[in-house]
């Protein structure tokens, strides 16, 4: 299994004045679909730099904390599952190209772990 990027997600109730305030530092949206607003920039590094804002998550129960991008979703799931991680949100596809699922860690992170199709 390969972690491609980790990409956090601040809840926000307002991604216009959020999107004003971090394209100050140099980031500029990179998509777009309503609910939430992923940001980049150029880090100039192997990973990308990336930052998602979001009102709320589309078909999931709760905004999550984080996104891991990975190069086997399935795979993931189902170490996770075998540990007896706790599983809040089964493993799909979703309408925009990316199969995922939702994850608590330890701590009671919320975690979006994807993979695009």
């Amino acid at each position: 299994m390969n972690v491609r990027r980790v990409v956090p997600n601040l809840r926000t109730e307002d991604p216009e004045a959020c999107g004003a305030f971090y394209a100050r530092i140099g980031l500029s949206p990179a998509m777009e679909l309503g609910w939430i607003t992923t940001l980049t920039g150029t880090g100039g590094g192997a990973s990308p730099v990336q930052l998602s804002l979001m009102t709320e998550d589309l078909t999931g129960p709760v905004v999550p904390d984080l996104s891991i991008e990975v190069d086997d979703v399935d795979a993931v799931y189902e170490e996770l599952r075998a540990a007896g991680a706790e599983l809040l949100f089964p493993v799909r596809d979703e309408e925009w190209g990316v199969r995922r699922f939702f994850v608590r860690d330890p701590d009671g992170r919320v975690v979006n772990i994807l993979g695009h199709r």
